[in-house]
């Protein structure tokens, strides 16, 4: 799980405050799940009561499923844009039950309540069902999930929503014996919504005793209008070049259609016919449409048949960095072929962009400091693997880097291209399961010495110098043939 490190971490005797289960408790509980394609939204609220005088670390849990599920989590205050600090809690937790720290803004009086919001995103939460089907059939997902919401705390009451994106439900689990929580139907639909509770006076559930007892699996089978995209790979090139003031951007991509697979046999008759009655089917991506940073220039797509002109972009000029009104130049891309079901589709994404617009130099360390963009965003799909590699410029040294969140791997390496004696260093960070939420900027910080300035003029001259020293040897050389 990538968890949003805006807030330093606080220290340990802090953090261990959170584990009382006597520190708060839940007067309600509710979970709002908006279903999608390959990322689905969950928001939870709770409502909190202080126990205790000067409360301050509020605790949540996850399950193992649930943990493995959510790639983004932040929380704040309901009413409020800021964030709080979200921290693994120390220690160790119980057999699949994991804790999360909330550092709530200041310290809660006796009775006092609060209500947290805990903002979620998930990745591969769902599955096409059936697993093939053919252009004319619509497309359906299964999504599961656990029924309680775990918590530390005593719970008065609680309840789970899940929303679909249409009211086309083909069926959703029951759960059984809830007679300890509920002696209503412990399951209701209303159009496009299923409601899961309300459940009373639930015990203090993050253990495994309650897991094991009482949590139930529950599945939604529901219709989706819409193409699930994932991107299975993504390789970004960040190129710096003072030198030309600039900085190049290049995307490999590997684009897959993550719906249910084509049964049978591709119908291009079909498929035009589909388009000409504006009736395509769902489960086909025949586009992207992409923001990409203002400024830019010499943008290029190409795959593996070479370069694609079906594609459109409009460009925004480029906006100071420290300006409120942020601009995006929108590139319109089309495919050679539509992307069925279980297709995959790889190519080739780049662009330039003034050094000025991201880089600023700090007077007071003698860095420079360079703003790189992760990823750019993907319209609801999730990256499954990313890499990202920074390239700085020859001699750049005292490298730095800080991240919006947490890589999975950083490794360091030499880049050598034209026109360079020692190379240049450079950055490899590695992600899993990125998305829109994830379309942050990373910040690296160099120097360049002015020794490191002059290597590119001195080889150039030394290139030029042994070019004419060639010329005039090769000048004196006699190569005609002489008779005896």
């Amino acid at each position: 799980m990538l968890l949003p490190r805006r807030v330093p971490l606080l220290s340990f005797i802090l953090l261990v405050v959170g584990a009382n289960a006597d520190s708060f408790e839940n007067t309600a509980i509710v979970r709002t799940v908006d279903l999608g394609g390959s990322v689905v939204q969950v928001a939870t609220t709770f409502a909190v009561k202080a126990l205790e005088a000067n409360a301050r670390v509020y605790t949540i849990a996850l399950g193992d499923a649930e943990m493995q599920k959510t790639s983004w989590l932040e929380a704040r205050v309901k009413g409020q844009a800021t964030p709080l600090a979200v921290t693994d809690h120390p220690g160790s937790t119980d057999n699949g039950v994991h804790l999360v720290d909330i550092i709530l803004p200041k310290p809660l009086a006796l009775n006092a309540t609060l209500n947290i919001i805990l903002d979620a995103i998930q990745t591969h939460a769902t599955f096409p069902w059936p697993e093939r089907a053919s252009q004319q059939e619509p497309q359906s997902l299964k999504y599961g999930s656990d029924l309680f919401v775990l918590s530390p705390y005593k719970t008065l009451v609680q309840r789970t929503k899940i929303k679909s994106p249409t009211p086309n439900i083909h069926g959703f689990s029951t759960p059984e014996k809830m007679e300890d929580f509920t002696f209503e139907e412990p399951v209701t639909k209303s159009g496009a919504t299923i409601t899961y509770g309300p459940y009373n006076n639930i015990v203090p559930s993050a253990n495994a005793a309650f897991v094991k007892k009482y949590q139930r699996p529950v599945q939604v089978h529901f219709e989706y209008d819409y193409p699930v995209g994932e991107v299975s790979k993504l390789l970004r090139t960040a190129e710096i070049s003072h030198w030309g003031a600039n900085l190049n951007i290049q995307d490999e991509i590997w684009l897959r259609n993550a719906g249910p697979e084509l049964k049978g046999h591709f119908s291009r008759l079909e498929h035009q016919t589909q388009a000409f009655y504006n009736r395509a089917a769902s489960h086909v991506i025949p586009g992207l449409t992409l923001h990409l940073p203002a400024g830019i220039r010499n943008t290029y797509y190409y795959d593996l048949v070479g370069n694609v002109s079906t594609s459109r972009l409009r460009t925004a000029p480029s906006v100071p960095k420290d300006s409120p009104n942020k601009q995006y130049s929108v590139l319109e891309l089309k495919p050679r072929y539509p992307i069925m079901g279980g297709w995959n589709y790889s190519f080739t994404l780049g662009w330039d962009a003034p050094l000025a617009d991201s880089a600023s130099w700090d007077k007071s360390t003698g860095k420079y400091i360079v703003e790189i963009p992760v990823l750019t965003p993907f319209p609801a799909t999730v990256v499954n693997d990313a890499e990202l590699k920074i390239i700085l410029p020859e001699g750049a040294t005292d490298v730095d880097f800080a991240t919006p969140f947490v890589a999975h791997s950083t490794s360091f390496s030499t880049h050598t291209t034209y026109l360079d004696t020692t190379g240049r260093p450079a950055i490899t960070l590695r992600f899993t399961d990125l998305t829109e939420k994830h379309a942050l900027p990373l910040y690296v910080s160099y120097k360049v010495p002015l020794s490191a300035h002059l290597k590119k003029p001195i080889a150039v001259a030394v290139a030029f110098f042994s070019v004419f020293v060639f010329g005039l040897a090769a000048r004196r050389i006699d190569l005609r043939i002489h008779q005896k």
